[in-house]
């Protein structure tokens, strides 16, 4: 397991119990990641993706409840609602790692901590959301492509 990977899982755990507890103290949230993150930039990681979901929540379970189609954000397990939003902060929003480390690693998290449906569940919805994302940008490029091929209409 890479320091990084477990960082996320310690995000994972304080995503978990701010879902169950939303009233823990600031002071209780950064204690719980010192104690099993030693390295304070891994801490710093750590919080840093449990503060970007926080701050994000709305927006990211918007576009979670569109791209998980039939299945409402309530009704998901909660490893499951919780590893979405940690995947799809960090593809969507922080865009510090690329997509396919951020799904390796999410799914990863999956298979350890969710039950055995989860892994395909979550690569679905993530891979689902990092496709939504990317096509506007694809779109975009292949227009200014095809913008400067205007005078190939005057080929024979």
């Amino acid at each position: 397991m890479t320091r990084r990977t477990r960082a996320r899982e310690v995000a994972l755990q304080l995503l978990f119990q701010r879902d169950h507890n939303p009233g823990r103290s600031r002071a209780d949230i950064e204690r719980f990641a010192a104690d099993r993150l030693r390295d304070e930039q891994l801490q710093a990681f750590c919080l840093t993706l449990v503060d970007g979901v926080a701050a994000n929540l709305a927006d990211i379970d918007q576009k979670l409840a569109a791209a998980a189609e039939n299945w409402r954000l309530v009704r998901m397990p909660t490893v499951d609602r919780n590893l979405l939003r940690l995947g799809a902060f960090e593809m969507l929003i922080q865009k510090e790692s690329p997509p396919a480390v951020v799904l390796d690693e999410v799914i990863e998290l999956a298979r350890r901590f969710g039950t055995a449906d989860s892994p395909a569940f979550v690569n679905g919805v993530l891979d689902r959301l990092r496709r939504e994302a990317a096509t506007p940008t694809q779109t975009s490029e292949v227009s200014e492509d095809f913008g400067s091929l205007g005078s190939l209409g005057s080929l024979p």
